[in-house]
Protein backbone atom coordinates (compact mmCIF):
# COMPACT_ATOMS: atom_id res chain seq x y z
CA UNK A 1 0.00 0.00 0.00
CA UNK A 2 2.03 3.66 -1.33
CA UNK A 3 1.30 6.73 -0.48
CA UNK A 4 -2.46 6.86 -2.67
CA UNK A 5 -3.71 3.66 -0.65
CA UNK A 6 -2.96 5.51 2.17
CA UNK A 7 -5.34 8.56 1.45
CA UNK A 8 -7.67 5.98 0.54
CA UNK A 9 -7.69 4.01 3.25
CA UNK A 10 -7.45 7.33 5.48
CA UNK A 11 -10.87 8.30 3.66
CA UNK A 12 -12.65 5.43 4.37
CA UNK A 13 -11.97 5.33 8.02
CA UNK A 14 -13.04 8.98 8.06
CA UNK A 15 -16.33 7.57 6.57
CA UNK A 16 -16.76 5.30 9.08
CA UNK A 17 -13.77 4.58 11.73
CA UNK A 18 -15.78 1.60 12.87
CA UNK A 19 -15.80 -0.48 9.66
CA UNK A 20 -13.97 -3.85 9.74
CA UNK A 21 -10.85 -3.82 8.18
CA UNK A 22 -11.84 -6.84 6.27
CA UNK A 23 -14.82 -4.38 4.40
CA UNK A 24 -11.67 -1.61 3.64
CA UNK A 25 -9.62 -4.33 2.15
CA UNK A 26 -12.41 -5.31 0.23
CA UNK A 27 -13.36 -2.00 -0.99
CA UNK A 28 -9.60 -0.91 -1.70
CA UNK A 29 -9.36 -4.12 -3.57
CA UNK A 30 -6.29 -5.23 -0.91
CA UNK A 31 -5.60 -8.93 -0.05
CA UNK A 32 -5.89 -9.10 3.34
CA UNK A 33 -7.75 -8.00 5.83
CA UNK A 34 -4.06 -7.78 7.66
CA UNK A 35 -2.45 -5.72 5.07
CA UNK A 36 -5.26 -2.94 6.18
CA UNK A 37 -4.52 -3.63 10.02
CA UNK A 38 -0.68 -2.96 9.53
CA UNK A 39 -1.31 -0.30 7.53
CA UNK A 40 -3.61 1.21 9.92
CA UNK A 41 -1.09 0.94 12.87
CA UNK A 42 1.97 2.25 10.65
CA UNK A 43 0.02 5.08 9.98
CA UNK A 44 -1.29 5.57 13.88
CA UNK A 45 2.46 4.94 14.77
CA UNK A 46 4.27 7.57 12.12
CA UNK A 47 1.68 10.11 14.10
CA UNK A 48 -0.49 10.18 10.50
CA UNK A 49 -3.54 9.54 12.61
CA UNK A 50 -3.95 10.97 16.00
CA UNK A 51 -7.02 9.32 16.90
CA UNK A 52 -10.24 8.39 16.15
CA UNK A 53 -13.16 9.98 16.88
CA UNK A 54 -17.21 10.23 16.20
CA UNK A 55 -19.60 12.67 14.29
CA UNK A 56 -22.10 13.83 16.97
CA UNK A 57 -25.37 15.92 15.44
CA UNK A 58 -25.37 18.93 18.26
CA UNK A 59 -28.95 19.47 18.27
CA UNK A 60 -29.52 15.41 19.49
CA UNK A 61 -27.97 16.45 22.56
CA UNK A 62 -29.77 20.11 22.99
CA UNK A 63 -27.02 22.33 21.76
CA UNK A 64 -29.57 24.41 18.99
CA UNK A 65 -26.51 26.72 17.72
CA UNK A 66 -23.28 25.38 16.50
CA UNK A 67 -21.02 28.52 15.61
CA UNK A 68 -17.49 28.82 14.05
CA UNK A 69 -16.04 31.65 15.61
CA UNK A 70 -12.77 33.86 14.06
CA UNK A 71 -11.21 36.05 16.26
CA UNK A 72 -8.46 38.90 15.86
CA UNK A 73 -6.00 39.26 18.38
CA UNK A 74 -3.33 41.85 18.60
CA UNK A 75 0.36 39.90 17.93
CA UNK A 76 1.49 41.21 22.13
CA UNK A 77 -0.54 38.90 23.70
CA UNK A 78 -1.07 35.69 21.05
CA UNK A 79 0.60 33.04 23.45
CA UNK A 80 -1.31 33.96 26.36
CA UNK A 81 -4.66 34.44 24.20
CA UNK A 82 -4.17 30.73 22.90
CA UNK A 83 -3.22 29.91 26.27
CA UNK A 84 -6.53 30.79 27.73
CA UNK A 85 -9.02 29.82 24.77
CA UNK A 86 -7.47 26.30 25.53
CA UNK A 87 -8.84 26.34 28.81
CA UNK A 88 -12.26 27.14 27.89
CA UNK A 89 -14.93 23.99 28.01
CA UNK A 90 -16.91 25.63 25.46
CA UNK A 91 -14.51 25.12 22.92
CA UNK A 92 -14.33 22.29 20.94
CA UNK A 93 -11.59 22.66 18.51
CA UNK A 94 -9.23 25.59 18.26
CA UNK A 95 -7.08 26.12 15.25
CA UNK A 96 -4.20 29.24 14.07
CA UNK A 97 -5.05 30.20 10.73
CA UNK A 98 -4.64 32.65 8.28
CA UNK A 99 -6.85 34.89 5.99
CA UNK A 100 -9.97 37.28 7.54
CA UNK A 101 -9.19 36.18 11.54
CA UNK A 102 -6.24 34.69 13.24
CA UNK A 103 -7.48 31.91 15.52
CA UNK A 104 -11.05 29.76 14.45
CA UNK A 105 -13.16 27.95 17.08
CA UNK A 106 -16.38 25.56 16.22
CA UNK A 107 -18.62 25.75 20.20
CA UNK A 108 -21.72 24.70 20.44
CA UNK A 109 -24.14 26.38 22.83
CA UNK A 110 -27.98 25.08 24.32
CA UNK A 111 -29.20 28.93 22.40
CA UNK A 112 -28.24 32.43 21.40
CA UNK A 113 -28.30 33.55 24.77
CA UNK A 114 -25.13 31.15 25.66
CA UNK A 115 -23.13 32.55 22.56
CA UNK A 116 -23.75 35.56 23.27
CA UNK A 117 -22.46 35.39 26.94
CA UNK A 118 -19.74 33.47 25.29
CA UNK A 119 -18.68 36.27 23.23
CA UNK A 120 -18.80 38.60 26.14
CA UNK A 121 -16.65 36.15 27.93
CA UNK A 122 -13.77 36.18 25.27
CA UNK A 123 -14.05 40.12 25.20
CA UNK A 124 -12.91 40.10 28.55
CA UNK A 125 -9.50 38.43 27.50
CA UNK A 126 -6.75 41.09 27.04
CA UNK A 127 -5.23 40.94 23.75
CA UNK A 128 -8.75 39.65 22.13
CA UNK A 129 -9.79 42.83 19.01
CA UNK A 130 -12.64 41.50 17.32
CA UNK A 131 -15.17 38.11 17.37
CA UNK A 132 -16.86 37.42 14.61
CA UNK A 133 -19.20 34.09 14.75
CA UNK A 134 -20.44 32.44 12.05
CA UNK A 135 -23.82 30.24 12.71
CA UNK A 136 -23.81 27.05 10.79
CA UNK A 137 -27.25 26.06 9.41
CA UNK A 138 -26.50 22.35 8.32
CA UNK A 139 -23.60 20.77 7.64
CA UNK A 140 -23.16 19.29 4.36
CA UNK A 141 -20.25 17.08 4.39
Amino acid sequence: MGRNSNLNLIKELMKDGRKPYWKIAEKLDVTTESAVRKRVKKLIRDGTIRKFTIDVNPMKLGFQVQALIGIDVDGENYGSIIKRLKALDEILSLSISTGDHAIFMECWFKNSEELADFEKKLLRIDGITRICPTIINEKIK
